[in-house]
């Protein structure tokens, strides 16, 4: 069963995730959220292509955007209302789809 993260626990899991990458996730409320750059629109949209897959296998599916080069992606779990474990393991197998 998912649970909502306490607060504590979501700065904890927030430094492990960021400690290798370039452009940080942060929190913004109920949900972790990172903004991807691109070289341009068609690699924009085949890492969104790689993500929609890996969200579909897991059924955790993001509130996102893309204007040309930028995908924004924004991850929360909706049925404990807020930030859970399942967010922060999406986000890791994101990361390697970059």
């Amino acid at each position: 069963m998912r649970q909502k993260l306490a607060q504590d626990e979501i700065s904890k899991k927030l430094i492990i995730l960021n400690e290798n990458i370039e452009i940080s996730w942060h929190q913004v409320e109920n949900s972790i959220v990172k903004e991807f750059l691109f070289k341009d629109f068609i690699e924009a949209f085949g890492f969104m292509t790689k993500v929609a897959i890996i969200a579909q296998v897991m059924d955790h599916h993001p509130v996102w955007s893309n204007v040309y080069n930028k995908v924004n992606i924004e991850l929360s779990t909706h049925d404990v209302g807020g930030i859970s474990n399942f967010d922060f393991e999406l986000a890791e197998k994101i990361e390697t789809k970059i």
